[in-house]
């Protein structure tokens, strides 16, 4: 099956018609996936937006209850869920790979987060595979397939005028149904664009050596060059460190989440005062073991999919291949 890309244009006014559907675009600043509408124009020739498709899974901020006091009485209703059906389309499969670390974190090991299930399960994600490969690009290093996405509900993979359309879950084989006309049952006539990552280091054994790197003079050089500004766990598209806060007004309040990062001092402050990671060396430590060795010990895979994205941000350029490369090169 395939998609004109002249017929791309139409396919989201016809999805937008029934659910919002989520399209890369460049905005003041930056990039990021927003709703198709009028004046929205997709960008899916761009490699990777500036912000990744995560906020649309776990947002930034997230009211997750009110409370309210009367004559004695407590009262907590939990804030609604987001379970009303919407498409992410055009999902590079690094992010798409980052989607399926956050389903770990969020719906495995006994823990299921309900505000997050609800939004994952009204999802249709449309991956698009990349044709090209940006010069920060590294996931095939990090055992990502930048021509696939197997997790994803529909795949398409750019072949000059038009798209190839795999449908991999029946979920995407409803929404291919539902696009009726816009895709077409010829082959298309040029072969698929496959992209290749110039960019490549060695990840093999980081998770097995990092435990014995815990004390090594690295983390103090990297974190010289660090400002622990949080930027690159903000643009990540797997980290998910939150914090949980309150709005209190008079006799009733809500609690909220919103995202917070392992780069800030006050991250890991107790309420006695003391912080078991004070120094920067230490925060910074903790970010690259997080991301390469013990998320693997704990679901069985590393959690950076390659994407580039903290290395073309880093105010400082801090690069973590530099630093993937300096870890395997230390003695241990």
């Amino acid at each position: 099956m395939a998609i004109s890309k002249s017929a791309v244009a139409a396919l989201l006014e016809r999805i937008s018609a029934t659910q919002p559907v989520f399209v890369p675009c460049k905005v003041s600043g930056g990039s990021k996936f927003v709703e198709f509408g009028e004046g929205v124009v997709p960008a899916f020739d761009m490699q990777n937006t500036k912000e990744p498709p995560k906020e649309l899974f776990f947002p930034a901020t997230e009211k997750m209850y009110r409370w309210k006091r009367h004559e004695g009485e407590l009262s907590i209703e939990q804030a609604a869920l987001a379970d009303a059906p919407f498409t992410v389309f055009g999902v590079r499969p690094c992010d798409m790979a980052s989607i399926d670390r956050l389903d770990q974190v969020f719906l495995t090991k006994g823990f299921v987060d309900e505000f997050y299930e609800a939004r994952r399960n009204a999802a249709t994600v449309v991956a698009m595979a990349c044709p090209t490969a940006d010069r920060t690009c590294f996931c095939s290093s990090m055992g990502v397939d930048s021509g696939a996405a197997p997790s994803a509900d529909v795949l398409l993979t750019d072949c000059g005028d038009c798209y190839e359309a795999a449908a991999q879950t029946p979920r995407g084989e409803a929404a291919v149904r539902a696009w009726g006309d816009a895709v077409s049952a010829w082959a298309p006539a040029s072969a698929p664009k496959r992209a290749a990552c110039t960019l490549e280091v060695d990840a093999e054994g980081l998770a097995e050596k990092l435990p014995h790197l815990f004390e090594n003079d690295l983390w103090e050089d990297v974190a010289a060059s660090c400002l622990t500004c949080g930027t690159c766990t903000f643009v990540c598209p797997t980290c998910y460190c939150f914090d949980i806060s309150q709005d209190v007004r008079a006799d009733e309040g809500s609690r909220f989440r919103c995202w917070d990062s392992c780069m800030f001092a006050d991250y890991t402050q107790m309420a006695g005062g003391h912080n078991p990671r004070a120094r920067k060396s230490a925060r910074v430590r903790q970010r690259f073991m997080h991301k390469l060795c013990f998320f693997e010990q704990r679901y069985g895979t590393g959690l950076c999919v390659g994407c580039g994205r903290c290395m073309r941000e880093c105010p400082a350029s801090v690069d973590i291949t530099r630093i993937i490369e300096r870890i395997g090169e230390a003695d241990v």
